[in-house]
């Protein structure tokens, strides 16, 4: 029996790290500093330089960055923030926490990031900021969400959790908007050893604002000037990302190559539809995402061959619960088509071209019984194999 196939293998991405990783977390031990120790302010240095950004804070995870940066642009009760449909519910989350109300966008089908052409028609007097999100390790459309907030004088706040290294127009995910939010969760891109997240900023102000209110809303010990949370990045966890930042491009340009050899063999296969990158995007493939109306019995199929996948997201914001209030079946077709249709492929950087092709092989013989096993090769020289 064939070895499985894992969906993500952090394993294989922390043996060959494992004693800068054992070597990094003992003189955080050594030193004692586990809250808001040098390890931090160092990495929040380092991080802010690779995304070009002048600041970098760090949080305890992801959505807590989006919570503290709705906070530091005072986003309060009754507020509108408009984002994306298709997106991981903790982006509504954060801007519930703070009162304030999501406002859904649809989806643009071919790059499943939020729909520029719905925008604008969803800017009402109480709208104060856009959160796009880079979905799936691809750059939203920042020139038309940029083009619309400063036309109707909003801020901006992107969601990159899933977008580390990934880039509109050559500037980086997150150094665009106001605020720049990212997730560290251990499978991302970039991931820790558990929760951590980051918020990255050019404004001074901001970045003040943000360091206090991850601390209490502290601006000196006992001296606190607003109503703060307490959700600051451990020193531990500063310390394993340190580690790791200097690999991210490498491993990016790994998940680029895959994807690129992935495209080759599944071109034309079945109604298998793939994600389209948009001009002027380059996408860092946190996920590589196909569509099919087969999906649920793909999904098993792959599973029968050892091959394991995931689904992102099955039920859309709009139709959960906790959100269903306002809105109908129907209102969002291509979010809900994706949430129908889409299945996540394997994908982490150290995924082997063998294992592609015996993935995309499962694929072809599920739509064809009778096609060969062996994967076609791909020609990565007209696939694009690094990011551009």
């Amino acid at each position: 029996m064939t070895r499985r196939i894992a969906f993500v293998d952090l394993h294989a991405q922390h043996q060959p790290l494992r004693a800068a990783l054992d070597r990094a977390i003992g003189e955080v031990v050594a030193g004692g500093q586990f809250i808001l120790g040098p390890q931090v302010a160092a990495f929040e240095q380092r991080f802010a330089a690779y995304c070009g950004a002048r600041h970098a804070i760090g949080v305890g995870n992801g959505m807590d960055a989006l919570r503290l940066a709705l906070m530091a642009l005072d986003v309060r009760g009754g507020d509108e923030v408009i984002l994306p449909a298709n997106t991981y519910v903790a982006t509504a989350l954060a801007v519930s926490a703070v009162g304030a109300v999501p406002v859904l966008v649809d989806c643009d089908p071919r790059t499943y990031n939020l729909d520029p052409r719905g925008l604008e028609r969803a800017v009402t007097p109480r709208t104060r900021v856009i959160m796009p999100v880079h979905l799936t390790g691809q750059a939203a459309d920042m020139d038309a969400v940029m083009a619309v907030a400063e036309r109707r004088g909003l801020h901006v706040i992107e969601d990159a959790a899933q977008a580390h290294g990934a880039a509109w127009r050559g500037r980086r995910c997150g150094s665009i908007g106001a605020v720049g939010c990212f997730s560290f969760y251990p499978s991302k891109n970039l991931g820790a050893f558990g929760d951590a997240g980051m918020a990255v900023t050019n404004d001074d102000a901001l970045a003040r604002r943000l360091a206090q209110l991850r601390n209490y809303g502290q601006s000196q010990k006992y001296e606190h000037v607003a109503a703060g949370l307490n959700s600051r990045l451990d020193s531990l966890q500063a310390a394993v990302l340190a580690v790791k930042l200097p690999h991210l491009d490498r491993w990016n340009e790994a998940r680029v190559s895959r994807a690129a050899r992935y495209r080759a063999a599944l071109r034309g296969v079945g109604d298998l539809r793939l994600q389209e990158i948009a001009p002027g995007a380059t996408s860092v493939y946190h996920l590589f995402v196909v569509e099919t109306e087969h999906r649920d019995r793909l999904r098993r199929h792959l599973a029968d061959a050892g091959i394991d996948t995931g689904v992102h997201y099955p039920v859309p914001i709009h139709l959960q619960p906790a959100y269903a209030a306002g809105y109908r079946m129907g209102q969002f077709p291509h979010t809900e088509a994706l949430a129908r249709r889409s299945l996540s492929l394997p994908m982490f950087p150290e995924l082997r071209d063998d294992q592609v092709d015996a993935v995309a092989a499962a694929i072809r013989r599920f739509f064809d019984p009778a096609a060969p096993s062996a994967a076609r090769t791909p020609d990565l020289a007209t696939e694009g194999a690094r990011p551009r």
